[in-house]
């Protein structure tokens, strides 16, 4: 059908409810709104379903959840032998998404699946510990992760508590889009599931049980936990989970943004709900000098993701890169393992293709390999599955430089739980030895040398926002800059054609799965990547430059950045 014809039919069809015939008949005379409503299905990208809140087929709303969910049970009960198969889903604080949740649970109930529903909002690493927990065949967690207010989303997980990866996801796609009719989905009633007990309820039992397991990864006791420690939730799930542990850990001094302490679906307090970005800790920041706190942590609405705030020598405070909080946290847990023997001959650290060398050179420094996979934290859960069964390597402790990290393989997705308690622990120990994290960074700079990190965003949206990107890709592909200035070309990586060529002729193959990124490597380490993101309607520039000085590997990264922005501005 068109996206007229599938307007229509939404339109005129009983099985939709007013509220969404009204808010259709509303844009009628908007043919763009229409077509980008309508033009395709919702799909899975890095971070699965994700999409505004509204009516359409490329939207998020009760009836895209409904298909999906029903894709979702048709190749559960394909690729499932048993009888007893099971689904977790929890949900966060957004928009619909209890409602979404309670639609997904019900879609799998009438397909004679058991569900655990959490009773309230949970985050996204206890989903992912809670699938496992229970030996479920998949999990599912409503959430947009970071998004701005309007948007909701759908992450789905496999029976080993990691998101499916693509050509899962592809399959579980494939069985939505054989359903032709989404008329004829039905949905058993909420008393009728619980009666049948495939509806269960859960909660505190699962709640103690991830949290005992999260305190098991604390590496140090000898430290200062009279530090201040300003904690933002974000209006998110983190703020139950997170207070908990720091206050079973025994952190004494925890102040809570009371603005943004309880679930608002609108994140009123803040433009989007980002702790990468500065501008969500504002509030933080306010209390933070009002209290003269050691250090400001914020999680996002699901609490997979934590953004870091530290003073400068000057004392005013600064947020930490991804990077360096991923750099900082693995030197900590790397030095403590291996003071206490852990480490082994075998021990691995995994990062994204687009995160900071300077973890590579720190592992290094310890003897620890350095793994890359694909952008998505699925990716790096996939190979903790794998190393566990197969033995060959240790895993020590995964990240991306999205603020997600992660030191064991109790789930298999980033936890913003555990990373607040290691990132708190590690600020006391260090200021039990008379520095700040601030200092501990630029003494891993000193160290390894400067890695500065420049991520941009350009926001293209809709049909024509997707062929620019599509246009700016193809472009870097055939006409990309062979040298910039004294920075000579060392590789040029393609991951859509699964090929690294080398600037002496040789190709290499990429044992990855093959995703649409362009990565150019200097011979001096610096680099720059080109991705359209799996999760909004952007394409994402990363740059690092390098340096035995800050100033200068600053020089390089904005020098990368002009070539690009010039290149690229005629497309934009």
């Amino acid at each position: 059908m068109s996206f007229w014809e599938k307007y229509n039919y939404w339109v005129e069809n009983g099985y939709f409810d007013d509220e969404t015939k009204k808010e259709l008949l509303g844009i009628r005379h908007n043919e763009e709104e229409i077509e980008d409503r309508f033009y395709k299905d919702l799909e899975f990208g890095t971070g699965g379903l994700r999409g505004k809140i509204g009516a359409g087929t490329n939207r998020m709303n009760k009836y895209t959840v409904a298909k999906t969910t029903q894709g979702l049970a048709n190749y559960i009960i394909k690729n499932s032998d048993s009888q007893q198969r099971r689904v977790v889903i929890a949900y966060d604080s957004r928009y619909k998404s209890d409602e979404f949740a309670k639609i997904a649970a019900l879609v799998l109930c009438t397909n004679n699946i058991k569900v655990y529903l959490f009773e309230d909002i949970r985050s996204t690493p206890e989903l992912s510990f809670a699938i496992r927990y229970f030996k479920a065949n998949a999990g599912i967690v409503i959430t947009a992760s970071h998004n701005p207010a309007e948007y909701n989303g759908y992450k789905a997980y496999g029976s080993d508590g990691g998101q499916f990866l693509s050509y899962e996801a592809d399959k579980i796609i494939e069985e939505a889009r054989k359903i032709e009719d989404i008329t004829k989905i039905s949905i058993i009633e909420e008393s009728k599931a619980k009666e049948l007990n495939l509806l269960e309820i859960i909660g505190k039992e699962v709640d103690d049980k991830y949290i005992e397991e999260v305190k098991k990864y604390s590496l140090r006791e000898d430290i200062d936990k009279g530090i201040k420690i300003v904690y933002t939730p974000l209006h998110g799930t983190g703020n139950i989970p997170v207070r908990r542990v720091l206050s079973e850990r025994g952190f004494k001094n925890i102040y809570v943004v009371k603005e943004q302490e309880n679930p608002d679906y609108k994140f009123s307090t803040v433009k989007y709900p980002n702790p990468e970005e500065k501008e969500a800790f504002k509030l933080a920041i306010e209390l933070g000098k009002s209290i003269d706190s050691d250090i400001l942590i914020g999680t996002d609405p699901d609490c997979d993701r934590v953004g870091v705030v530290v003073k400068d020598t000057k004392g005013e405070y600064i947020s930490l890169k991804g990077n360096e909080i991923g750099a900082l946290l693995l030197d900590y847990i790397l030095r403590e393992r291996k003071e206490r023997g852990m480490l082994s001959n075998n021990s691995v650290l995994i990062k994204t293709i687009v995160t900071s060398e300077l973890g590579r050179t720190i592992g290094q420094s310890y003897g620890v390999k350095t793994i890359d996979t694909l952008t998505g934290f699925k990716y790096i859960g996939d190979k903790i599955g794998e190393f566990e069964e197969t033995g060959k390597f240790t895993f020590e402790f995964g990240y991306e430089e999205s603020h997600g990290y992660l030191p064991g393989g109790y789930v298999r997705d980033k936890d913003g739980v555990v990373t607040s308690m290691l990132i708190c622990e590690m600020a006391g120990y260090y200021k039990s030895n008379g520095m700040t994290l601030h200092e501990a960074v630029e003494n891993l700079y000193n160290r390894f040398g400067y890695f500065v990190d420049d991520l941009y965003s350009i926001k293209l949206e809709g049909i024509e926002g997707r062929k620019k990107i599509e246009d700016i890709m193809n472009l870097f592909r055939v006409d990309y800059p062979k040298d910039i200035k004294n920075l000579r070309l060392l590789q040029v990586s393609d991951y859509k054609e699964s090929k690294t060529y080398l600037s002496n002729g040789d190709v290499k193959e990429i044992d990855l799965p093959k995703e649409n990124v362009m990565k150019f490597v200097f011979e001096d380490n610096s680099w720059y990547a080109l991705r359209p993101s799996g999760t909004e309607p952007k394409l994402k520039i990363y740059i690092t430059g390098t340096g035995k000085t800050r100033e200068d590997a600053i020089k390089k990264a904005r020098l990368i950045k002009d070539i690009i922005q010039a290149k690229i501005k005629h497309i934009i």
